[in-house]
């Protein structure tokens, strides 16, 4: 593992990258223990409080955890799916926000993620989460209902029709898709949108799943994308 001391970037940042490198690339295994601060300190002939700063960088990211004792150290972590699903999310998020990212290419996108899944969802959707998808229904046709709420039910919706596709990581990959770009459309057109043509399309989807029937869950995501996509007309001409 190597830095570059000529370079402007941070060096506690340099090192956490080498390290992350090592794991990724499958050197350092996971439960294997990394070097101690000094030795790594002497290893990238920086002071310890920069190795420290490093270490702190990758347990934010979970690649790491630190034990006490004379037994402890830092250790490389075992990343869990839904562990890493936060992360996504923060990056999706960011990158649409701060990217001129048209609400129909989006659109488009989060839809064309979601229908991916809508064959193993019919399939493979538990009791469990389809009864999931029945509650969100029934909560959305609430009258008294905010709007916040309603949209905090609709990125539920699709995501236990995610989820219902039993593959963590299509949850994973799709994790930006339902709770970044979701929300963020949900924003822009809450206050224009018809919520009775929305629980109609959500009970059309939820009862192809019932039926198995995955064309007829990607025909409701298409009608669902078309009417979110027509609002965003309305709204931006």
């Amino acid at each position: 593992m190597k830095i570059d001391p000529k370079k402007p970037a941070d060096l506690s940042a340099q090192i956490a990258t080498a390290i992350r490198d090592e794991i990724i690339a499958g050197r350092l295994i996971v439960d294997a223990r990394l070097p101690s601060e000094a030795e790594l300190s002497e290893q990238f002939d920086v002071s310890r409080p920069t190795v420290r700063e490093a270490l702190k960088r990758l347990a934010a990211q979970s690649l790491i955890r630190t034990q006490r004792g004379a037994t402890g150290g830092a250790f490389v972590n075992r990343i869990s799916f839904p562990e890493a699903y936060a992360q996504q999310i923060t990056t999706s998020t960011l990158l649409l926000s701060m990217n001129d990212v048209s609400f129909e290419t989006a659109c488009e996108a989060r839809f064309a993620l979601e229908r991916s899944c809508a064959d193993l969802s019919a399939a493979r959707c538990s009791a469990d989460l389809l009864a999931a998808m029945r509650a969100e229904i029934h909560r959305q046709e609430q009258p008294g209902l905010t709007d916040e709420a309603f949209c905090a039910s609709d990125v539920a919706f699709h995501r236990a029709l995610v989820d219902g596709a039993e593959n963590p990581v299509l949850s994973y990959q799709l994790a930006g898709a339902v709770e970044a770009m979701q929300p963020l459309m949900n924003m822009i057109t809450f206050s224009a949108r018809d919520r009775a043509r929305i629980v109609t399309l959500h009970t059309r989807i939820a009862s192809a799943v019932e039926a198995r029937d995955g064309q007829a869950v990607s025909e409701g995501l298409t009608a669902l994308e078309r009417e979110t996509q027509t609002l965003g007309e309305s709204l931006f001409t």
